[in-house]
């Protein structure tokens, strides 16, 4: 079915996919014509920003190939990728550790190097799967071994710290608190959101009014993917809603602005603004910790299973597809669950 929507009628995922879609296409013309139809054949079972991380990845791999096939990065073909030895992969990986691009010097380290590698297999796989190239040597090439991250989260205390940071400004400049005082309604109930129901950046911003039910104290989030899901919150988060929302209903806002959470501007609040609230006040919480949203989810998921001692919930309420995803997010579940073991074994 065909619809016809203007940019103001879009919802804010699909303003995303539509920007994202155009990025693609920058992106896609700089690579071999090739590469066309394997962001076509994707396209039905990935997301706009995966594939918009591939084109960035593969621009990359090709003006690594260019540079060694002495060509083109357009010129590059079919015959040329199916010459290639798994080793040119491999030097491809190696030349991540620290490469040039626009006057800059660029680092990956293994998950850098892993996401592209994804990039590159999969342009390969569907190459090889339609008889484009006689073989597929990048599915030769080894992930590079990914050690685990330390697990940042705030504790307790520095939830309220938090908290009591937003609404107090007592360390903040005149400015600062000048500002946060247009803002505080607004920055705590985003704070009091993500600590109470572990949302990602990206579900929160593209919230709307009319997604959230206080006579139920749910709401509707869009989640990875693009899947709907219904959420609940507590009273403490359903208080702080409700003031951002008074607060909201006196800006003036556009009738057609349905954003739950608007800037200073009247417009949808965006990701980078999100993430620097969060840290501001975070730094007054924890100094030494680098608190992002997704810490904040860090620390709901972990306070959600030391509650419920159930895992499962916890995929689950966080829009995890696979639990063992979970477990590996969140290390501090694993020592909880081998201190709970410990207790339960007699030996006499």
């Amino acid at each position: 079915m065909l619809y016809n929507k203007s940019m103001k009628t879009l919802s804010y995922f699909e303003k995303r996919d539509l920007t994202n879609q155009r990025k693609i296409r920058q992106r896609t013309a700089e690579l071999p014509d090739f590469c066309y139809d394997f962001f076509i054949g994707i396209e039905n079972n990935s997301s706009s920003l995966t594939r918009l991380n591939y084109a960035m990845d593969l621009n990359i791999f090709f003006d690594f190939l260019a540079e060694n096939l002495h060509k083109k990065k357009s010129e590059i073909s079919l015959n040329d990728l199916s010459g290639l030895k798994s080793n040119i992969i491999e030097q491809f990986l190696s030349h991540l550790s620290y490469y040039e691009m626009e006057g800059k010097i660029i680092k990956n380290g293994e998950r850098g190097k892993a996401r592209k590698l994804a990039a590159v297999r999969s342009l390969f796989k569907y190459l090889f799967n339609h008889d484009l190239i006689s073989s597929n040597v990048a599915s030769k090439v080894q992930t590079p071994k990914l050690h685990n991250k330390e697990i940042i989260r705030l504790e307790p205390d520095e939830v309220s710290r938090m908290i009591d940071a937003v609404s107090a400004n007592n360390t903040f400049s005149k400015r600062q608190k000048a500002y946060n005082e247009n803002t505080k309604e607004r920055d705590n109930a985003l704070v009091t959101l993500f600590l109470g129901t572990g949302i990602r950046i990206s579900e929160c911003i593209g919230l709307n009014i009319e997604d959230f039910d206080f006579s139920q104290n749910a709401f509707k989030v869009t989640r990875k993917g693009g899947n709907q899901t219904v959420l609940y919150f507590s009273e403490e988060v359903a208080d702080a809603l409700k003031i951002w929302l008074k607060k909201r209903a006196t800006l003036g806002l556009d009738e057609i602005e349905h954003a739950m959470f608007v800037s200073l501007q009247k417009k949808r609040i965006s990701t980078r603004a999100v993430e620097n609230l969060v840290k501001k006040f975070a730094r007054e919480a924890t100094p030494l910790k680098k608190i992002s949203p997704h810490k904040l989810r860090s620390t709901f998921g972990t306070n959600l299973y030391r509650e419920t001692k159930d895992i499962y919930i916890v995929a689950d309420v966080l829009g995890h597809r696979d639990v063992n995803t979970t477990k590996k997010h969140y290390a501090a579940i694993s020592e909880d669950m081998r201190k709970d073991v410990a207790t339960k074994i007699k030996i006499n």
